[in-house]
Order: structure tokens, then C-alpha cells, then sequence
């Protein structure tokens, strides 16, 4: 597949593209952050960085102003753009792409939203981008996607037609004599404009090691949304070259652009072979992180602390500290001993700096505390109740 990548500034090297050309633009320019972006390779070797420095707003949005416009004379009529921004100039950018492609050409805000690690900075912690779609014009390509239904749907959504009534109300359809009017083919819900997508992980195979690289899977999602194999696609700050690894993968031509020629090599290196993680949260959803033992939060009812998924050792992380130190809380199963729920927290706490470790009894019975001076263990509520005087005086009843 076609996949061509150019050193330069997109302004320039726009002139060698042809007309109304283009079928898909994916434009992630910098985000007017006013600041320098880098990033070391994986190996520790080298750094990526540019500079998204500007001498105001104004600036910028002339930046965006000369290269929107040219980039609107190469897409086709059936043609349209994603571009990719966050809070500090998606103002901006909506403005320029409304005065470039009308803002009737207007099709969504789509929010990308993820998951990141807390900081220090105070207020709300950043965790979506805003990705704007445009059409050239009214008859643009699209490929509806569907995702699965709400758990919460019933049957007779599924099943049966709605239609509006007199007082425009949704009503289930039904025949002359009220028999059911089926629904149809069950395509599932339309793809919203909020997608739930991962950040590309730290340690994702796909990570190469640029600054502001985005996961493969998003821009497939775009890519599909909008053309057809052996369509064409344009990246003019392609970066790391996501969008054209994502275009190669699934059967399209695309074109990349970038000033760096660092970044032009990287993508290039990509391409020749690309590599895509896999998303085990989309595949098998949420909830398949959600293994927080069910018989320990019980007895963790009350206690003021974050549970840990998808750990053996660890039930959860105190939500404070004692003495600077984190405490690592570990229930024992009904299938080990204490001191077997003792080296399994202990084992798990191996490597995650020093840690308060403290196990919660469940059945009778505690070992020695010169077998685990390093951990603390007490009774869980079941435990004290069974073996307080009270509940012995109330058998004798």
C-alpha cells in the first residue's frame, strides 16, 4: 500500500498535492501548550521533541488559518477532517475550521476520553481530547459503526418498531389488529461522539517513543469511519506517523508531513514494520478489570480504602498514610491460613517501595509474629464478634 512520508513544513509541500485529491485529513498540529514536548526512545538512546512555542494566540491561529485553507482545496467533495486538539486551543481551532469549511459543514465534537495518573495540579485532572469533524460538503463519506446495546435495554427495544404517535410521542408500533411490528435487522447502537479509548500505555509494543504519539486503534476508528480501502488519506503533522500506520494496516494510500525529519524517519521506520498493541479494556470491556475479591470487600466494608484489581497479593491501598508510608491491606480466603495471607501480601509488596503491610484474620488462629515482624494482623469484624463473650453468651441461650 502507498504510503508516502515528506520533510517539510505542510504549507509548502501541500503545493505538490493534487486537487480535491484527498478522501480523509487527520490534522493533530501542536496543541498550543506553550511549552517544548519531548520524550525519550524506548531504549533510552535518544529523544524526540519540538517546540510548540507561540507569541500568542493570534499567531497561532494565522498558523492554522494558511494551512486549513489549503488543506480544504485538496480534499475531495466527498472528503472530510478530524482535527485533533485539547483545552488549550480547541476554541481556537473551532473558530478557524468554521470560517475554513463553513459551519454548516459542522458534523461533531467527538470527545476521546481516557483514563491518566493523577498529579499535583489543582482542580480537575485532563482526561479527554477534542477531536473536530468536518465535511467538505453535504455528500461526504460515511460508514456507520454500531456498538453493542446497554445492558439496561429490554427485549421490547430490541424486538419491536417505534414510531411517533400524533402528539409525537415514541410509541411500539403494532398492526390493525395490535399484533407486533418487528424492528428489524438488530444493528446495535450508532457510534456516539464520546469514545471511551485508552491512552497508549507507557509499555504498549507500539509505543515508539514520541511525545505526543496516539494509540493505532483511534485513528483505525477514524480511518473507518470515513473511507474505504484504497482511499487516501492525509496527515500534515503526522509525528510519529500513527495515522499512516493505522492507513497501512487497514488497505489505504495515505500522504504524512512533517518539519522534523526525525519524526519523518520514525514514521518511516514504522512503516516498514508496523507494529499495533492490542486493547485488552475494548475487547473484553471494564468490567473484565474488575477482579476485586467480592468475600474481601466485605470485610473491608467501612474502611477508607482504594481497591486493587488484578493482584493476587493486594486487596487494596489505605486511601492515607501512617508514618509516610503506604498501608497494603490483604483479607485472608477461606482456603489459606494467615500466615499463607501474609506471603502472599508479602510477595506482592516486593518492589513497591517501603509499605505498611496488614492482614485481616477471617478464621482463628494467628502466627507468630517472629515468622512476619513485618506485618501487622488483626481481626476482621466476623472474626472478633465470633469469638467475643457476647456471641458465647448468646449460644448458651
Amino acid at each position: 500500500m502507498n504510503q508516502n512520508v515528506y520533510v517539510g513544513d505542510c504549507l509548502d509541500v501541500l503545493d505538490s498535492v493534487d486537487r480535491e485529491s484527498i478522501d480523509l485529513v487527520y490534522a493533530d498540529p501542536p496543541f498550543f501548550t506553550q511549552s517544548v514536548q519531548r520524550l525519550q526512545t524506548r531504549d533510552g538512546k535518544g529523544e524526540f521533541q519540538f517546540r510548540d512555542l507561540w507569541q500568542g494566540k493570534h499567531q497561532y491561529a494565522d498558523f492554522l488559518a494558511q494551512r486549513l485553507k489549503k488543506i480544504h482545496d485538496k480534499l475531495k467533495s466527498t472528503g472530510s477532517i478530524f482535527f485533533h486538539c485539547d483545552k488549550a486551543a480547541s476554541h481556537i481551532a473551532r473558530f478557524i475550521l468554521e470560517d475554513v469549511f463553513g459551519e454548516e459543514n459542522f458534523q461533531s465534537e467527538i470527545i476521546w476520553s481516557f483514563r491518566r495518573w493523577s498529579n499535583s495540579k489543582r482542580g480537575l485532572l485532563n482526561s479527554h481530547h477534542t477531536i473536530f469533524f468536518f465535511s467538505k460538503g453535504d455528500d461526504f463519506k460515511f460508514f456507520p459503526k454500531y456498538l453493542d446495546y446497554s445492558p439496561s435495554t429490554n427485549v421490547d427495544q430490541l424486538m419491536q418498531k417505534r414510531i411517533r404517535d400524533g402528539r409525537d410521542k415514541v410509541i411500539y408500533a403494532k398492526g390493525k389488529d395490535g399484533e407486533i411490528i418487528g424492528n428489524g435487522a438488530k444493528k446495535g447502537v450508532p457510534l456516539g461522539d464520546v469514545w471511551d479509548i485508552p491512552f497508549l500505555n507507557p509499555k504498549a509494543r507500539e509505543r515508539a517513543g514520541y511525545p505526543t504519539q496516539k494509540p493505532i486503534i483511534l485513528l483505525k476508528r477514524i480511518i473507518e469511519l470515513i473511507t474505504a480501502p484504497q482511499d487516501m488519506i492525509l496527515d500534515p503533522f503526522c509525528g510519529s506517523g500513527t495515522a499512516l500506520v493505522a492507513a497501512r494496516i487497514l488497505g489505504r494510500r495515505a500522504i504524512g508531513i512533517d518539519i522534523s525529519s526525525e519524526a519523518v524517519q520514525l514514521t518511516r521506520d514504522r512503516l516498514r514494520q508496523p507494529i499495533e498493541s492490542t486493547s485488552y479494556l475494548l475487547e473484553k470491556g471494564v468490567d473484565a478489570y474488575k477482579t476485586h475479591d467480592r468475600e474481601a470487600a466485605a470485610h473491608l466494608a467501612g474502611v477508607e480504602y482504594s481497591p486493587v484489581q488484578r493482584n493476587k497479593g493486594i486487596d487494596g491501598v489505605l486511601k492515607h498514610e501512617v508514618d509516610g508510608r503506604p498501608v497494603l491491606l490483604r483479607v485472608q480466603r477461606y482456603f489459606e491460613t494467615q500466615g499463607q495471607a501474609a506471603d502472599a501480601l508479602i510477595k506482592a509488596s516486593n518492589g513497591k517501595g517501603e509499605c505498611l503491610l496488614v492482614v485481616i484474620g477471617t478464621k482463628a488462629g494467628s502466627p507468630s509474629d517472629q515468622h512476619y515482624p513485618e506485618v501487622l494482623f488483626v481481626k476482621s469484624a466476623r472474626l472478633s464478634l465470633a469469638q467475643s463473650s457476647l456471641c458465647a453468651d448468646l449460644a448458651g441461650h
